[in-house]
């Protein structure tokens, strides 16, 4: 897999992942950029300077930045690596049902680090997984969140109801989300860009918490709805 952009590669090396080399254009000498290849190298990975249209042809977004790392495949957590992460705290959890664009993707694993979620469940099938847009997009906040890929997100979310904690559907037609109870042990549950939360799916959440909205319009961004979610319960949780 590839990672592309400044930041992007500087997080993968500061996250310790495996990172075979990397290639840098020819002639980026601006403070940030020397920066950035002192650190590959002190972390003891080889750069390679190629010229704008070696490095061109390798990009796979059109906008690396004159960085390209290249990295072992993702490695997916497991859902008990996210359910023992808290330490003396209750766990965070947010689940995505069927977020299939990989920018929405990106950016709300944006969110949940910047959040301090514990972890980030996906499901295997219908939906958008971490390839090198995901990377580009969360600048590179996927090697710092734990991230479960499941066959099953219904089963997963059994198994967490098991183990003590409450999944609320973020969804139409739910309970005021300012006015819920989103502290404790805790999974937020986002749905997909066009269907929102899977009936069945929401049909094994102990809740539907929903934001308010003023305007004629009454759907949000997947992305843009996990902010908010995310942030309430971050504000609650304080």
């Amino acid at each position: 897999m590839k990672i592309e952009g400044r930041n992007a590669v500087l997080e993968a090396i500061k996250s310790g992942k495996t990172i075979d080399r990397v290639l840098v254009r020819n002639g980026m000498r601006d403070e940030p950029s020397r920066a950035l290849v002192s650190a590959i190298k002190t972390a003891g990975v080889k750069v390679h300077f190629v010229d704008k249209i070696t490095i061109d042809n390798e990009s796979v977004s059109g906008r690396n930045q004159g960085f390209i790392a290249f990295v072992t495949d993702y490695k997916y957590a497991e859902v008990e690596d996210i359910l023992s992460s808290p330490k003396g705290s209750a766990p965070f959890i947010v689940i995505l049902d069927g977020v299939e664009d990989p920018h929405n993707l990106g950016s709300i694993i944006r969110v949940c680090e910047c959040a301090g979620v514990d972890g980030l469940i996906i499901g295997k099938h219908r939906a958008a997984a971490v390839n090198e847009t995901v990377m580009r997009v969360s600048e590179g906040s996927a090697n710092h969140l734990k991230i479960a890929r499941v066959v099953n997100v219904n089963s997963t979310i059994e198994i967490l109801k098991k183990k003590g904690v409450w999944v609320y559907a973020v969804e139409l037609g739910g309970e005021d989300m300012f006015k819920s109870d989103l502290t404790g042990a805790v999974a937020l549950v986002i749905g997909g860009e066009d269907t929102g939360v899977n009936k069945l799916t929401r049909s094994k959440c102990d809740k539907t918490v929903t934001i308010p909205m003023a305007g004629k319009v009454n759907s949000l961004n997947a992305s843009v709805a996990a902010g908010v979610a995310v942030f309430e319960a971050v504000r609650q949780r304080r």
